[in-house]
């Protein structure tokens, strides 16, 4: 897309430039990360930057460089005073706009041709249950058209993987927009995205239309971003608002909250009357069975997987399938094919005694790990569980509280301590867990290091335990301040077990 009808069209009369004209080319990227360039012909590559002022660093600082390296505008908020002591002023127009992180989303969009509208599009939000409904979705609706995914455990498009963005659920706006775009040039014709709140507030998520919006369930999480749950909450409910239709938890004590803010309901859930219910819910081994209600008839069904609380997933994912028009019938029976998620409740043995991966990181989320889990245990439950550094810090007590209460046994270690000292977030979980009448060195250690505490509880477990390593589930890298390393929990589960002379 040439480059003035890019800025017109994307950012209208807000936009304002220098004295330099635009000039004639045609605009193949948009980037916001100097270190995404390589160098690389400007003539082939030629890209606008947005200068983002975060709140560490002012992406300005690295304007120069992205101009060398081929960028033809600059767009960033800086008044024309500033701009004035740019040294490369004269190399390439700069726009000003009023707020970069939506100049960003919108170029985004535009330039790719806003591929959300081309697709029937759904987003996925909550505190718990994100990736598995959104997966469990995607599964349902590959079943009657092609669909693209993106979310925390990957891309897929179609049947096909698509590879991982990174350590968080949302990518920033261009990476986005050019997976959707990605879907639509597949010949997708549906897309399911994981929308966090971080997305919303940080407006990687602005320019995606919406035609359905699914909210899994709220509780206090990422505090130390959005700084109350207030903030946190209304981040989320942006979906809601945008969102043609939304699918809501009708047990969720947020659930008016969001219905105020909705255009369209419809309801799931287990206690409260609801457009679809789920009644008589069964935890076989392995297996989910309940009856479901909806529209005055009542049907079976069946997930595979353990945990109760999936069936909410499962109601949210059913529902929004049938509202995207996947004949019922169909829909079930697929269901009852789904093959899982990864990190998400993977039974890695199961004798002599059992051990699952789970994302589970907060304590809403791991108390219910644990009480799904409690009833396949024959022994004792055991759980190595970590909390993450830069991240928010009330929640570590709680967690070791959960621990403490829900296993037998708990082995607390580093879970991404990426800038903070790891004994200090231990001594906060070690806190807890104490608070819940945990005994340091009888029902709980501390290991710093996650791959010897992994280690540790493999070898505290005998024959009829189950052991439950609990939030890294699916992601690819461990965090530390001085390295990231590649990360593989399922297969570190497994040397741990091969060095016990026990195999998958």
């Amino acid at each position: 897309m040439k480059l003035a009808h890019l800025i017109r069209a994307a950012l209208g009369p807000d936009a304002t430039w220098s004295h330099l004209p635009l000039p004639e080319v045609e605009v193949r990227r948009i980037v916001q990360d100097t270190r995404e360039l390589t160098p690389s012909d400007p003539a082939t590559e030629p890209f606008i930057f947005v200068a983002r002022r975060g709140a560490a660093v002012d992406g300005h600082r690295f304007a120069a460089r992205a101009v060398a390296q081929g960028a033809v505008a600059v767009v960033g908020e800086a008044t024309p005073e500033e701009q004035a002591s740019f040294a490369w002023r004269h190399a390439a127009p700069y726009i000003q706009v009023p707020d970069d992180r939506a100049a960003l989303a919108q170029l985004a969009a535009t330039l790719y041709g806003h591929p959300s509208r081309a697709l029937f599009t759904v987003g996925v939000t909550g505190t718990d249950g994100k990736t598995t409904t959104a997966t469990l979705l995607h599964h349902l609706l590959q079943g009657d058209r092609p669909t693209g995914l993106l979310s925390t455990a990957g891309v897929r498009l179609g049947e096909a993987e698509g590879g991982l963005f990174g350590h968080f659920t949302t990518p920033e706006a261009p990476e986005v927009q050019r997976t959707l775009a990605a879907f639509v040039a597949r010949g997708l014709r549906a897309a399911v995205i994981e929308s966090s709140s971080h997305g919303f507030a940080q407006r990687r998520l602005d320019a995606i239309d919406y035609d359905l919006g699914i909210l899994t369930n709220l509780s206090p999480e990422h505090l130390d971003f959005h700084g109350t749950f207030e903030n946190y909450r209304a981040a989320k409910a942006q979906l809601m608002a945008r969102a043609r239709t939304s699918i809501l938890n009708a047990d969720d004590p947020n659930y008016a909250y969001f219905a105020a803010r909705a255009r369209r309901i419809i309801t799931y859930g287990v206690v409260r009357a609801a457009t679809w219910r789920a009644t008589e819910v069964r935890e076989l081994p392995g297996a989910l069975e309940w009856r479901l209600t909806h529209a005055g008839r009542s049907y079976p069904a069946r997930l595979p997987m353990v945990g109760s609380y999936n069936v909410y997933n499962a109601l949210a994912a059913l529902a929004a399938a049938c509202e995207a028009g996947v004949p019922l019938a169909g829909a079930l029976a697929r269901l009852a094919t789904f093959p899982g998620v990864p990190g998400r409740m993977q039974v890695v043995q199961t004798a002599p005694f059992a051990l699952v991966v789970d994302f589970a990181h907060t304590p809403p989320a791991l108390e219910k790990a644990l009480a799904a889990l409690r009833p396949q245990v024959r022994g004792k439950l055991i759980v190595v569980v970590g909390a993450a550094g830069e991240r928010d810090p009330g929640k570590r007590a709680p967690l070791g509280a959960a621990a403490a209460r829900g296993a037998d046994l708990a082995v607390f270690t580093e879970e991404d301590a990426r800038s903070e000292d790891p004994e200090a977030i231990l001594a906060q979980l070690r806190a807890g867990a104490q608070g819940a009448g945990g005994r340091l060195g009888e029902t709980f250690w501390l290991e710093p290091d996650r791959r010897a505490a992994i280690r540790r509880a493999v070898t505290l477990a005998e024959a009829g335990d189950l052991v439950l390593l609990a939030g890294k589930g699916h992601e690819r890298t461990l965090e530390r301040r001085d390295e990231t390393l590649p990360w593989d929990e399922v297969a570190e589960a497994r040397r741990a077990l091969a060095e016990r002379g026990l195999g998958p």
